[in-house]
């Protein structure tokens, strides 16, 4: 009886004693967890609810205790998108024999895609995740989790770490190695970067251009003002040229006075790419012309700009900030406050069609325009003629359309052009109705895209037409397909609306799909033989024009050629 009752007590001792060890080990554990300096959080694993969180986690997002335990970080909302940014955490298992990264950001809710994870590789550290604080704030935070067991329940302890300055320290490092400091503009490095990506560009086919901008004198201005004073002046700077840009466009501030622009997507020619590269650079030459504000007084600036047109594949990056440091050198030897190309070549064609632009300005007002005719034949009869516009340079001798029209749809001159063309067309109208036999021709004339979309151009056509008292049936308006393609219901609308006063219309290049236009007249061009007319004849269509029948000529020779019966051209 003694022994037994020994033996109880020694039990009794024991127990007692690993009672003690287990509520000193508590103890431990909890003192630790409430005095890390990293936020603990214990959640069921089932459905995410909160089972036990430290003081540290509380600190972190802004709860209280109560507002925690018992709810579901879903429902409390804790965790949040990352503004498209992908941050990827390692998940491992515990040996530490496999790893594999999670973009856990394709499903920031997903709660059951992270315990998943869990449940097959039992461990996920150093995962970058925004979280959002009570107050709606949000931070950055580095987290880890692992698999453990409550009273056999399958729970996930979340360890949890602040990185909110780290990663404002990290941006603003990123920010100081790609971007100026003064401006806030892209730097020289970043410039390079995005020159260096056009070597994989795929897009061989267009051009892009690189402009070199720099500050005519400004050391001067410096010296004079002060720095504080010539920061101003720059950051104005960096305004006005981020503004005569196109959106998309590149603005750089290379060096202490010199800025650069990246123009993509210029067109699939030089020439083109060139002649949009210059009206930017001159639009911010006129901005940087305009007086800065700077110490009570106006200061006054201009700027050097060389351009170098490119292709993506075909320059590296050095070559291409070389060419251009060579453009501007170009400018400033021509005297500064104005825009040189690298290319000797492509510099002389742009000064031609600058200097073609400024005559093509005073070309109406100096009756330098002029109307070439072309016979237009239907079965075999003389029907009409198309005015074609021809212009007398003074210099240059007769131009064609094709040497002018398209400078004149990029300025806007072609509104005027046109409207020069339709009054001219209508006199001559008007003339021939007195002349025996030529009464009854029509003139086809063209009417550019742009022009047709004018908002009065309905009422200046009538106009037109009752000042020079023709029958509106003489009179013909040749579209362009491309015409139809975009807001065919307005196109449709004032179509209607000129043949209701007895206008008529034909189409350029005439396809399918708009057969409801059955009141359009579609005329073959271009017929230069005789077989090309029989072949015509045979298709049905009978409504011809080209060289075999006649070249465009003046007026009055059109005239002595219509004056006996009509022939087609020998």
């Amino acid at each position: 009886m003694v022994e037994k009752t020994s033996d109880h007590t020694v039990a009794q001792q024991q127990l007692a004693a690993t009672q003690e060890v287990l509520r000193a080990s508590e103890q431990r554990y909890r003192a630790a967890f409430e005095t890390s300096l990293d936020a603990i959080a214990i959640c069921r694993m089932d459905d995410g609810m909160f089972v036990d969180v430290n003081q540290q986690f509380f600190s972190i997002l802004g709860y209280e205790r109560e507002e925690l335990v018992g709810q579901t970080s879903e429902e409390l909302y804790t965790w949040t998108d990352s503004d498209g940014e992908n941050h990827c955490g390692e998940f491992v298992d515990v040996a530490g024999r496999s790893s594999r990264e999670l973009d856990i950001w394709e499903n920031p809710h997903d709660w059951e895609l992270l315990t998943g994870i869990l449940r097959h590789e039992s461990v996920c550290r150093n995962l970058e995740v925004r979280l959002r604080k009570k107050d709606g704030t949000l931070i950055w935070a580095r987290i880890s989790a692992s698999m453990i067991e409550l009273d056999a329940v399958p729970c996930v302890l979340f360890v949890t770490r602040d990185i909110s300055a780290a990663k404002a320290a990290e941006q603003e490092i990123r920010n100081l190695s790609l971007y100026d400091g003064l401006t806030r503009l892209p730097n020289r490095r970043q410039l390079l970067e995005r020159l260096h990506a056009f070597r994989n560009s795929p897009a061989e086919h267009t051009r892009s251009a690189l402009l070199s901008i720099n500050l005519d004198h400004f050391r001067a201005l410096n010296d004079s003002l002060g720095s504080a004073f010539g920061d101003l002046f720059l950051q104005e700077s960096a305004r006005r040229i981020a503004r005569c840009v196109r959106e998309g466009d590149i603005v750089a501030r290379s060096s202490g006075d010199e800025f650069s622009v990246i123009l993509e997507n210029l067109g699939e020619t030089t020439e083109e790419a060139a002649a949009q590269a210059r009206n930017i650079a001159q639009r911010t030459l006129a901005a940087l012309s305009q007086p800065f504000p700077l110490a009570g007084q106006e200061w006054r600036c201009t700027a050097s700009i060389g351009i170098t047109v490119f292709a993506g594949p075909d320059n590296t990056a050095e070559e291409i900030l070389q060419q251009s440091d060579i453009a501007i050198d170009h400018a400033r030897t021509a005297g500064r406050n104005t825009v040189r190309f690298f290319a000797p070549a492509l510099q002389t064609a742009i000064n031609e069609r600058v200097a073609i632009e400024a005559d093509l300005r005073t070309a109406i007002e100096s009756n330098q325009l002029t109307l070439f005719y072309q016979p237009q034949v239907r079965r075999g009869q003389l029907a009409g003629a198309e005015a074609l516009l021809r212009w007398r340079h003074p210099r240059r001798g007769l131009l064609l359309p094709a040497e002018f029209i398209p400078l004149a749809e990029e300025n806007g001159l072609i509104l005027p052009l046109g409207d020069w063309v339709v009054e001219a067309a209508c006199r001559q109208a008007a003339a021939w109705a007195r002349f025996p036999g030529m009464a009854g021709i029509s003139i086809a004339v063209n009417i550019s895209a742009r022009q047709f979309r004018q908002p009065d151009f309905v009422g200046k056509v009538l106009d037109t037409l009752v000042r020079t008292g023709i029958r509106p049936g003489t009179i013909e308006l040749e579209l362009t397909e491309s015409l139809l393609v975009d807001d065919v219901d307005q196109v449709v609308a004032r179509m209607s609306e000129l043949r209701a006063h007895g206008l008529r219309f034909s189409v350029d290049d005439f396809g399918v799909g708009y057969s409801s236009l059955s009141y359009l007249k579609v005329i073959a061009e271009g017929v230069e033989s005789e077989e090309q007319r029989d072949y015509l004849d045979r298709l049905g269509c009978h409504s011809c024009q080209g060289y075999f029948f006649g070249e465009p000529v003046p007026a009055a020779q059109f005239e002595q050629r219509m004056a006996g019966p009509y022939v087609p051209k020998p």
